[in-house]
């Protein structure tokens, strides 16, 4: 009874808090983006990556938006592949009407292990079937930006 309970109250809370997110449309800003510096395009990011690391700014369109919660974000690159753009420590969530907008998003990148329960984690969020999550092996090395904010161009 207890976890059914805990359960359900969990779902309530995600179900308010993202009723709650304003809706992407130009100029609305999750986090902060400082007027500060130009952004790269995403596919130029892995070039200016310094010890395997990044901070600044970089632009790019959403291809996908965290299903669950809205912690996370793709930004597509020219060769059909995406990014990972996390909200750093959930300081902010997204809307899921982001996808397809193009964005500016501040912060910090860096080459990191992406584990293989972590790769099928993604996915479920993202909505992905089962089939594809099932498809899913191994680990592997990814650019992770964490962002202190997006805004929407």
């Amino acid at each position: 009874m207890k976890k059914v309970f805990f359960a359900s109250a969990l779902f309530l809370l995600a179900v308010t808090v993202k009723a709650q997110i304003t809706p992407a449309a130009p100029g609305v800003m999750y986090g902060k983006v400082s007027d500060e510096g130009t952004a790269l395009q995403v596919d130029k990011l892995e070039a200016n990556l310094k010890d395997n690391k990044f901070e600044g700014k970089i632009t790019g369109k959403v291809k996908e938006v965290c299903q669950a919660e809205g912690c996370w974000i793709r930004l597509e690159k020219k060769d059909g592949t995406t990014m990972l753009v996390r909200a750093k420590n959930h300081s902010f969530l997204m809307p899921t009407n982001l996808v397809g907008m193009a964005v500016v998003v501040e912060g910090e990148a860096e080459v990191k292990e992406i584990s293989e329960a972590q790769r099928k984690h993604y996915a479920e969020d993202a909505g992905k079937s089962k089939k594809e999550i099932d498809q899913i092996k191994g680990s592997e090395k990814q650019v992770v930006f964490q962002a202190w904010g997006v805004k929407v161009l």
